[in-house]
């Protein structure tokens, strides 16, 4: 089962393409997605790699804190997005 990473810190000019080859040296990669600006268009500096579990875990380790275009990269676990609400839905009290 794929495992999706948060990688944080990517220098502006970063490619997908750049990204995958990277995680690449780790294992297969499964998709890239580098996140833009919905105004603008221009890169946000993160994304998101998704690989195999255990490419993925060994790509965390060696590539978290790692200098990739002047900029040290954070890599972690992806965590899923809360729902607009959410927590708002959950103090109400009936």
């Amino acid at each position: 089962m794929p495992k999706k990473l948060y990688v944080g810190n990517l220098p502006f000019s970063a490619t997908e393409s750049e990204v995958r080859d990277l995680f690449a040296q780790h294992g297969e990669v499964h998709s890239v997605n580098l996140i833009t600006d919905r105004e603008t268009g221009r890169p946000r500096g993160f994304g998101f790699v998704e690989m195999d579990q255990e490419a993925a875990e060994t790509a965390k380790s060696a590539l978290d804190g790692t200098m990739f275009g002047e900029r040290n990269l954070r890599v972690n676990d992806a965590v899923e997005p809360r729902k607009r609400g959410q927590d708002r839905d959950q103090r109400r009290s009936y």
